[in-house]
């Protein structure tokens, strides 16, 4: 997912090796060493991002955000858990993916540069990556973020040739103007749909849709439990395609304002030299802590105020999309700063097992949704809608151990992840020797 592969390769060994890799035009780009740096950032962003996705995986997609969307008690009496996932995963595993996405499409080309290919290349890539998306949507399940990423990328490439303070700048501005259409799109249905707002003649339309809305995502989801407990695969792809057919294309609408800003922020920082050891470390150290340190309690302050308006439907979906876009930005970007500093001195046993599954990132992405397909499907172990939120979150640390257990053994006899390999020689179109 974010850029999850352009460094899926081996270094090569030699100055003569790279020169082989620079005068044979079809060959990937192979030079210089790996930043450690993003290797760990993706491990820790694909792992975090089941954390953020299970609930989705295990329960109707509206319990993401709402407790009482869940089919069984969600098991958080006080929401306290509710908080606590909202504060520390929601949204920025997210952010980490984007900004490695944009990251990842510089480092592409610059490798491309070398040996005489450029955007063309990168552009075939990212058309790849997008049917992997849509594959991923149709059959598999509906939180793909490929498709969105893939569509957004093509458009980026037009910005690769800026200066990185230029993209800064750009990325910057971008982000905010997208944080405050979110704000004016989403605050205000927390106010039509659940204070008095709503009962005045002038809201009165826009409550019953708002109503509506809601009465759909609650009869969607349990038409969805109905046909994953009945184990008919056929029946969810054809829900699928026909009630959903058309969300990857609106999630691409949706995401816009804060996917290209943020891939431009991932561009400007990797110009600019965050994961390969470019900022002062101490100033980055400050800049890491301050940023996950304020962006943290900001994001604790709107989960506070979530919880003491009830968790509604309409105040949750406020405080996802309406409220924290700012405060997720600053979290980020400090936990970017932090990873940036820590991951080249992940050496030890966790710290590579977690750069590892990072370096697998694309496979653990999608392997991570076929292994939920067998968890929650009725014609595997059937427990979709059956699980509440501390268990669901035992199948987290179950898929965890699953992802540090493969992820190195396989790396250490093979050159790519199984997908990241295959995902090369689409681009390239031509087989690559897998096993070293």
């Amino acid at each position: 997912m974010s850029e999850i592969e352009a460094q899926a390769q081996d270094a090569p060994g030699s100055s003569e090796e790279l020169a082989e890799h620079v005068a044979t035009p079809d060959q990937p780009v192979g030079g210089g060493e790996r930043i450690a740096s993003l290797d760990f950032i993706r491990g820790v962003a694909v792992m975090g991002i089941l954390a953020a996705n299970i609930v989705a995986f295990g329960q109707p997609f509206a319990a993401y955000m709402w407790p009482d969307g869940f089919l069984v008690p969600h098991g958080d009496e006080g929401g306290w858990m509710w908080i606590a996932q909202f504060v520390l995963i929601d949204g920025k595993m997210r952010g980490l993916f984007t900004l490695l996405f944009g990251a990842g499409i510089i480092l592409f080309l610059e490798r491309a540069w070398v040996r005489g290919s450029g955007r063309w290349l990168q552009f075939r890539r990212l058309v790849w990556l997008m049917l992997f998306g849509l594959v991923h949507f149709y059959l598999i399940w509906f939180g793909d973020i490929l498709f969105s990423y893939a569509i957004s990328g093509m458009i980026l490439l037009l910005c690769v040739r800026w200066r990185g303070k230029t993209q800064l700048k750009v990325g910057l501005l971008g982000y905010l103007a997208g944080a405050i259409i979110y704000a004016a799109i989403m605050v205000p249905t927390h106010f039509v749909a659940d204070t008095p707002l709503g009962e005045q003649a002038a809201f009165a339309e826009m409550s019953d849709d708002l109503e509506g809305g809601k009465q759909y995502a609650i009869d969607d989801g349990a038409t969805e439990n109905e046909i994953k407990s009945s184990g008919d695969y056929g029946a969810f792809v054809e829900h699928r395609m026909s009630e959903h057919g058309t969300d990857p294309y609106t999630n691409v609408l949706l995401f816009f304002p804060e996917s290209l800003p943020l891939m431009l922020l991932g561009m400007a920082l990797f110009k600019l030299g965050l994961f390969s050891g470019g900022f002062d470390p101490a100033r980055q150290r400050l800049w890491g802590w301050t940023g996950l340190l304020v962006g943290g309690a900001l994001h604790l302050a709107i989960a506070l105020w979530t919880k003491s308006v009830g968790f509604t439907y309409y105040g949750t979906l406020a405080a996802f999309m309406g409220i924290t876009p700012i405060p997720r930005l600053i979290m980020v970007l400090g936990l970017a700063a932090l990873l940036s500093l820590y991951g080249p001195r992940a050496t030890g046993w966790l710290g590579q097992r977690i750069s590892a599954a990072g370096r697998a990132a694309f496979t653990n992405y999608l392997g991570t949704s076929i292994v939920m397909l067998f968890v929650f499907h009725g014609w595997a172990l059937g427990l979709f809608g059956e699980l509440n939120r501390p268990q669901l979150y035992l199948v987290v640390l179950l898929s965890w151990v699953m992802m540090l257990a493969w992820s190195k053994p396989w790396l250490e006899r093979f050159r790519y992840g199984p997908l990241e390999w295959l995902w090369r020689c689409l681009t390239y179109g031509k087989v690559f020797p897998l096993k070293r």
